[in-house]
């Protein structure tokens, strides 16, 4: 569970960012942008578990 409230966390944090930065939004730039938001946040999870197993 801790797992899928940090990915949800880094997700909602990313999203926020995308939609702050692009100028017009439309349904096919939020459903991208959450799309590479949720990889990114995936890797993020992936990434400091890595860090923090060392």
């Amino acid at each position: 569970m801790t797992a899928v409230l940090e990915v949800l966390v880094w997700w909602a944090a990313l999203t926020g960012i995308w939609l702050v930065l692009i100028s017009t939004v439309d349904p096919l730039e939020l459903l991208v942008g959450s799309a590479a938001a949720l990889a990114a946040a995936v890797l993020a999870r992936a990434g400091r578990r890595a860090v923090a197993d060392r």
